[in-house]
């Protein structure tokens, strides 16, 4: 018996890894975040399998169902969100299992912050702006972030910030960012990445406030900011340079005229 933890992507049916779905299609149960997992996922299951929702479980009810498998001998896909990794809430689960001798197995997803970049036609790393990604969030009822991570620290590197879980807080963080970031910073909002009723905003650290109603932006908002952003900066690293050798490929001498 095992369990699959499943990265689910960001949304869309079609961003699961293969290897994900190949999985939610031979299991026999099925456990799924459905606040934040679409029910075009479970399409991936098998037609007979049990499928569970977990948005109102505890993690006792839930460890309930694996130690159910367990004792019956067939193993489980537990789908989250995203990528597992990240804010998955899946470490607690399998220090669960660890307790019972259940095997498990993680099989990583497309995360959020991924696809928003996507969505938004970006490269979040460019050579000379930022060759660095924060990925963090601000406390919560459930989760609290340690104090060295807050924010305004988190700011001072002027690095590309991905900010899950944004939107009740949006004007916190708008203050904690200028904190370090210009006001002339890029900035963009992503209300759940490729999902049917996706929406985006882009704009400047500056303006973003006086251009959106902060309650139209909502809990599954993704906050990215940092000058990657901007589409008018010209940056290119040497790989592809005519001039630059590498293993794979010598560089083109110049002909002289």
């Amino acid at each position: 018996m095992k369990v699959y933890f499943i990265g689910a992507g960001p949304g869309a049916g079609d961003l699961i890894t293969i290897r994900g779905a190949r999985a939610l299609g031979k299991v026999s149960l099925v456990l799924y975040a459905g606040s934040l997992v679409p029910p075009a996922l479970l399409e991936h299951c098998r037609p007979d399998a049990d499928i569970i929702n977990t948005a109102g479980l505890n993690l006792e009810e839930q460890i309930g169902h694996y130690l159910h498998a367990q004792a019956n001998d067939f193993d489980v896909a537990r789908l989250h969100s995203g990528d597992p990794a990240i804010y998955g809430a899946t470490g607690e689960q399998i220090q669960e299992l660890k307790k019972h001798g259940i095997d498990y197995e993680i099989i990583p997803g497309v995360s959020s912050f991924t696809a928003a970049a996507a969505e938004l036609g970006l490269e979040l790393t460019r050579p000379t702006v930022s060759q660095t990604i924060i990925l963090t969030r601000v406390s919560g009822r459930a989760s609290a972030v340690p104090e060295l991570e807050s924010i305004d620290k988190l700011a001072y590197h002027q690095a590309t910030l991905c900010i899950f879980l944004s939107g009740p807080h949006l004007r916190k963080i708008v203050d904690d960012l200028m904190q370090h970031y210009a006001e002339s910073t890029p900035v963009a909002l992503v209300y759940r990445a490729t999902w049917e009723d996706q929406r985006t905003h882009r704009s400047t650290l500056g303006r973003v406030l006086e251009e959106v109603a902060v309650d139209d932006w909502k809990l599954t908002t993704m906050l990215l900011v940092g000058a990657v952003l901007d589409d008018e900066i010209e940056a290119a690293s040497k790989l592809y340079a005519a001039d630059y050798s590498h293993k794979f490929r010598k560089a083109r001498v110049p002909v002289q005229s």
